[in-house]
């Protein structure tokens, strides 16, 4: 067999299986149902807290006489998991955790790279597959700039009205879309 996971995963299921060896209780940053998150889930026993965002870190109640720490699924936004892991900090002092170094460079170059794309486009599209939690990140942060957005799977789901007023179009695509798509789309 070939072990195809990605290195910063395979470190977070590393890390996950290290916090419980020395019985701390882990706290899961991350999407619930993702497909990384579940596979966090199976490196170990016990049930993992998952939180997906910070009103959910804010109600979190953990005894503070247990050891706490947390781990992060490795495509979600910087500034979103920064958030969360400020609030853990506040509430829980003595929480380990990796920082943000567990953020797929990836991820993290293509969050950077349409921020900054969206600044100087009338509509962006993202091609990503519906269950791509980074595509969803990057379409999040288009939408916050408030510019028009569009997330899509192939080029057969462009519509032609999309851009009836639109003078600068943005493209961008998540880390594991294929190349194939990517020119299909920039062909349209």
């Amino acid at each position: 067999y070939i072990d195809a996971t990605c290195p910063l995963v395979s470190k977070v299921h590393k890390q996950t299986e290290r916090y419980f060896d020395k019985n701390y209780k882990i706290i899961l940053i991350g999407h619930k149902g993702h497909p990384e998150v579940i596979g966090i889930q199976g490196q170990i026993k016990d049930e993992l807290i998952i939180i997906q965002n910070e009103k959910e870190a804010e109600e979190l109640k953990i005894n503070p006489k247990n050891k706490i720490a947390y781990v992060t699924q490795t495509t979600l936004s910087i500034d979103d998991t920064r958030n969360i892991i400020n609030i853990l900090k506040r509430k829980f002092p003595s929480i380990s955790g990796p920082e943000l170094e567990d953020i797929c460079y990836a991820t993290q170059n293509r969050q950077e790279a349409v921020s900054e794309l969206s600044k100087k486009c009338d509509l962006v599209l993202v091609i990503g597959s519906e269950n791509s939690s980074n595509t969803k990140r990057l379409a999040e942060i288009v939408k916050k700039r408030k510019v028009e957005v569009y997330r899509i799977a192939s080029v057969k789901e462009i519509q032609k009205k999309w851009f009836s007023k639109v003078k600068n179009i943005g493209i961008t695509a998540g880390a594991s879309s294929p190349e194939i798509l990517i020119s299909e789309t920039i062909n349209y």
